[in-house]
Parts: C-alpha cells; sequence; structure tokens
C-alpha cells in the first residue's frame, strides 16, 4: 500500500510537502542499474533528485508535487546542495 503525503510527513520531521511546483528542466541518467533523475523547478535554485530502475518520460513543463528533505553532495570536491525527493506524483 502507497503512503500518502500526510503519512509521510508525520512519521519525519525533516520532510517538506509541496505542490503545484512546474518543472523547467529534467534530466535522465544512467547510473548502474539506476537511473538518476535531476529536476529543477521554477522560482529555486537548488536541484531535486531521485532515482528510479528505469526511465521516464519528460516531466518539463508539468506541475508536481514533490516530498522530500534537504541534503548535500559532493561534486568535484565541493558541497552541493540538493533537495532528496523521497515521493513525486503529477499535480
Amino acid at each position: 500500500m502507497k503512503q500518502q503525503p500526510e503519512e509521510l510527513l508525520k512519521k519525519h520531521q525533516q520532510l517538506t510537502h509541496t505542490e503545484g511546483l512546474t518543472v523547467e528542466s529534467h534530466t535522465q541518467r544512467e547510473q548502474g542499474d539506476w537511473f538518476i533523475h535531476t529536476l529543477m523547478m521554477q522560482g529555486h535554485s537548488v536541484p531535486f533528485k531521485y532515482k528510479r530502475p528505469k526511465k521516464y518520460k519528460s516531466l518539463i513543463g508539468q506541475k508536481v508535487s514533490v516530498v522530500y528533505y534537504p541534503a548535500s553532495e559532493s561534486v568535484a570536491g565541493f558541497e552541493v546542495e540538493i533537495m532528496q525527493v523521497v515521493r513525486i506524483r503529477r499535480y
């Protein structure tokens, strides 16, 4: 059974739920057995990242509902802030 955003937010205090975000950019790249998806949202300067076992059709221009938490990753020796997506749905 899939969890609703409200249930996830109750269990994990660091999660944030935002609805109605418009996707400006959507890239997909293969990494081993997974595809890493990176989204840039309108009005946000931080990338939203998640992984799936297969490619997905482009979300550019779509409105989405996203549950995510702030994280950081090291790229070329620099710490970069990202938003790690836990759940994403078309709005």
